[in-house]
């Protein structure tokens, strides 16, 4: 069984950073694609940020792109999301996905067949 617990978010004021952080439990972590996405309220769920199973593809939403680094540590099980120059309209909800294999690039949420809980990311300005 396969899971993912987020951590790293809280309350920033705007333009600060933050660092978010994927522990994934389950074997074969280090074959799959993992990504980030984010829903704010009274919204859909967005892509945020994906990695390619080795770390050397990765990709970015327009609106967080040069701002936001996504990598991972497959010894660890870990994923991480590195934020910074944050902004109010970056507030969500934060949740740390594993791709299904074969899936589109980048990933949608259809290609997603597990999801963490989600940490809560609220900017103020």
């Amino acid at each position: 069984q396969v899971q993912l617990v987020e951590s790293g978010g809280g309350l920033v004021q705007a333009g600060g950073s933050l660092r978010l952080s994927c522990a994934a439990s389950g074997r074969l972590f280090s074959s799959y694609a993992m990504g980030w996405f984010r829903q704010a309220p009274g919204k859909d769920r967005d892509f945020v940020s994906a990695i390619s199973w080795s770390g050397s593809t990765t990709d970015y939403a327009g609106s967080v792109k040069g701002r936001f680094t996504i990598s991972r540590d497959n010894a660890k099980n870990m994923v991480y999301l590195q934020m910074n120059s944050l902004k109010p309209e970056d507030t969500a909800v934060y949740y740390c996905a594993r791709v299904r294999s074969g899936s589109d690039w980048p990933p949608r949420s259809l290609d997603i067949n597990y999801w963490g809980k989600g940490t809560l990311v609220t900017v103020s300005s």
